[in-house]
């Protein structure tokens, strides 16, 4: 059984920077984006469903991301997925799996049962799992917000099947909120 965990935003980030000793994907970059956060805080972290918002505020630093990670009951992390504030019209992320999959298949990205892209390659494989670029454009972006699930197409190390579901609840909300925080 798989679990949700919300409010932990920027831990993505400081999960890859303390497995990898640097920035992974630009993730845990410090950006620097519009006005401070609402009411001078430091940092904030709000909930959408099934996604979170978090923020930190350093000087004139401020980081900001869009996560959803999921354990099994006893805690394990199953997955984590992180995206940045929109840079133009793209978004930009990383998603974290487990080690034990079949690294050069990739791993293939479907919002409900849309066609399915083609797959999008493993970065690298750090202590807290492997890693997965994520670049997404408008039309991603647009069948994100109306979807139901974005469902991960993994083939585990033994050829099998590895399917990973990630709600889309609350995704489109997370996003305006996002976007309106880092302006």
């Amino acid at each position: 059984m798989v679990s949700k965990v919300r409010g932990i935003g920027l831990w993505v980030a400081a999960m890859l920077l303390s497995g990898a000793g640097m920035a992974v994907c630009g993730s845990a970059q410090a950006q620097a984006g519009g006005s401070p956060l609402p009411g001078g805080a430091s940092s904030l972290s709000e909930t959408y469903k099934d996604w979170s918002v978090s923020c930190a505020q350093q000087g004139a630093a401020k980081q900001c991301a869009m996560s959803q990670v999921q354990t099994q009951q006893n805690g394990q992390r199953v997955l984590a997925v992180e995206l940045l504030p929109p840079n133009g019209a793209a978004v930009a992320g990383s998603l974290v799996l487990p080690f034990g999959l079949a690294l050069d298949a990739g791993v293939t990205l479907q919002v409900d049962d849309k066609p399915k892209p083609a797959p999008v390659h493993f970065r690298t494989c750090v202590p807290a799992g492997c890693i997965v670029p994520l670049t997404m454009d408008v039309q991603m972006l647009a069948d994100l917000r109306a979807g139901a699930v974005l469902k991960v197409l993994a083939v585990a190390d033994g050829g099998a099947a590895a399917p990973f579901s990630i709600s889309l609840q609350g995704f489109g909300t997370a996003l305006d909120r996002l976007t309106a925080l880092w302006r």
